[in-house]
């Protein structure tokens, strides 16, 4: 085939094909346009999924009467003059691009008036191609409305789902502007029914309440870091709310949404231990940095940005993020024991090291000992606790200042002995119990790939295994927490289970080792290592439960009792 250059109307479609993925896109590409035109209200109609219509009008700045036909030409903008200022971007479009894309695809209609006028002007476009303009009556602003999309490209139109998956999607794009704009009054409708709609209050709870209902705004919390020129703000769920999934951890970059795996890794990092496995958090999370610092054009949709620095941004999301958690996160009511509590990562087994004795509630508790915590500085604290007792093996009684507690001991001593085995990771001190006698560990192709590459972080923790051939290991020496437990059991689990990077590994081996020598559910325990499992969850960092998120106490109220006993 011959090297010929494309027909121009052809250029027109690829490239659209590159900025307009579905009707969501256009929705998105004209909302952006409404933002950076200072538009206060910006008013949203779809129908038919979007194929039928798209109907976007704002009350912005408008286009100059001269300019509207140029609005069309590819590559025509009022956001940039030369190259360098593309590292100057205060607004969210700036390529020209998405004006040309819409009406490649679709047939469209725009009227605009700028501020200041007493009229303004109308053009169509159908195919590409004008067909006509007229003077128009309207209040200052711009109203774009698109129909028949990808009707001139049907090959396009077996990608796109059911009409309410498309409509999902864009209002999952409304909802994310409305969230990062909440002093724009938004309002969405879809075939006719209203969708959204956002007061437009500037009070970023507003918009939560709008979005995600008063009973999700009531359990967000605050984020807020200063790291300098990173600067972090915006609000998180507590572990009382969480979802199935991570969509619902609402990135923006100076107030543009992106997509960003890393970033989101950092909020989900944040919420370690406070989620149960396979719950996700919900947050709205905005990142400040200067422009210079971030580049905005490394994808076509502009849903990407390269940091110049992602370790500094990935720290201060997670520092805000987890300091909000750390700070707020109380123990349960039993009032809310079906609520998901979790908490977070650090130290300790019955460790019976003396320590000058203090009295509590008529009991001697040895004074906690000072530990250091790689996690922000807050922490959360429980009450001093008393003992009654123990609960079918199982839940260990106590007596709390503001009522009566019960707390599951599996759960309870795995977080502690979690928390230290974090705590001697960092410090580079395992506790190791050497073999007698060096005992083989046969494994499955498929194990020993993940297995020699933790040896690393196995031995971090206690574990010396060495290569013995045929899938088969050496272990010299194990963490001695697990002296007297199943410790082979323990590595097949983690070997069945742990994801290939070394973060998920090492959060998978933690957790195990803590499960697998922790007391178990059913065990009789004295009064006193019940006092001192009690101790030690005290001087726990995150108390309220164990690694896999399963909580660790709960707490009756003394007013619930007295209702309860109809004393109240």
């Amino acid at each position: 085939m011959a090297i010929q250059v494309l027909d121009e109307h052809v250029i027109a479609r690829i490239a659209a094909g590159e900025v307009i993925e579905r009707p969501a896109s256009v929705v998105k590409e004209l909302v952006e346009n409404a933002i950076d035109a200072g538009a206060t209200q910006i008013s949203i109609e779809i129908q038919g999924g979007g194929l039928e219509l798209i109907r976007v009008s704002d009350d912005g700045c408008g286009i100059a009467t001269p300019e509207l036909e140029t609005a069309f030409l590819r590559h025509a903008t009022s956001k940039i003059r030369r190259f360098e200022d593309m590292f100057t971007l205060h607004s969210l479009g700036f390529r020209g691009e998405a004006l040309p894309s819409i009406a490649a695809v679709a047939d469209v209609e725009v009227t605009s008036c700028p501020s200041g006028s007493t009229a303004g002007m109308q053009i169509k476009i159908n195919g590409g191609k004008k067909i006509n303009t007229a003077t128009a009556g309207r209040a200052p602003g711009t109203t774009f409305s698109a129909t028949g999309l990808f009707q001139s490209v049907p090959a396009r139109l077996k990608f796109l789902k059911s009409r309410q998956t498309e409509n999902s999607h864009t209002a999952s794009v409304i909802s994310r502007y409305a969230l990062a704009y909440p002093e724009v009054k938004f309002s969405l409708a879809i075939d006719g029914r209203n969708a959204l709609s956002t007061p437009g209050s500037g009070r970023l709870e507003d918009a939560i309440i709008s979005v995600y209902g008063i009973d999700v705004a009531r359990e967000m919390l605050e984020v807020s870091e200063d790291s300098g020129d990173t600067k972090i703000s915006g609000m998180a769920a507590g572990p009382a709310i969480s979802r199935a999934n991570n969509s619902f951890i609402n990135l923006f970059v100076n107030r543009r949404w992106v997509t960003s795996r890393r970033l989101v890794y950092a909020v989900e990092e944040a919420y370690h231990g406070l989620l149960m496995t396979g719950r996700h958090p919900l947050a709205v999370v905005n990142i400040w940095v200067p422009p210079q610092d971030v580049d905005v054009n490394i994808h076509p949709t502009k849903s990407e940005v390269k940091f110049r620095d992602e370790s500094v941004v990935f720290s201060a999301v997670q520092k805000a993020v987890r300091r909000a958690l750390v700070q707020s996160t109380p123990v349960p009511r039993a009032s809310e024991a079906s609520a998901i509590y979790k908490t977070a990562p650090l130290p300790q087994i019955f460790n019976r090291q003396p320590h000058t004795p203090i009295e509590r509630h008529g009991y001697l508790y040895p004074t906690p000992a000072i530990e250091t915590t790689p996690l922000p500085p807050p922490k959360m604290t429980l009450p001093a606790l008393r003992l009654l007792g123990q609960f079918r093996n199982s839940y260990i009684i106590a007596e709390g200042p503001d009522g009566l507690y019960l707390i599951d001991q599996h759960a309870a001593h795995e977080r502690v002995l979690f928390e230290k085995l974090r705590r001697e990771k960092t410090q580079g001190i395992p506790e190791v119990q050497a073999l007698l006698t060096p005992e083989t560990m046969e494994v499955t192709p498929a194990q020993s790939v993940i297995l020699e590459a933790g040896l690393d972080g196995l031995a971090e923790y206690g574990f010396h295994l060495e290569d013995f051939g045929a899938n088969t290991y050496l272990v010299r020496t194990i963490p001695a927490m697990l002296a007297d437990k199943n410790w082979k059991a323990m590595l097949t689990e983690l070997l069945d289970t742990a994801g290939k990077e070394r973060s998920q590994f090492m959060e998978r081996l933690s957790a195990l080792t803590a499960c697998h020598s922790a007391v178990k559910f059913g065990q009789s325990l004295s009064a006193e290592e019940m006092r001192e499992l009690l101790r030690l969850l005290e001087q726990a960092d995150l108390p309220n439960a164990c690694p896999h998120g399963r909580p660790t106490i709960v707490c009756l109220p003394t007013g619930q009792l007295e209702k309860e006993f109809r004393r109240g």
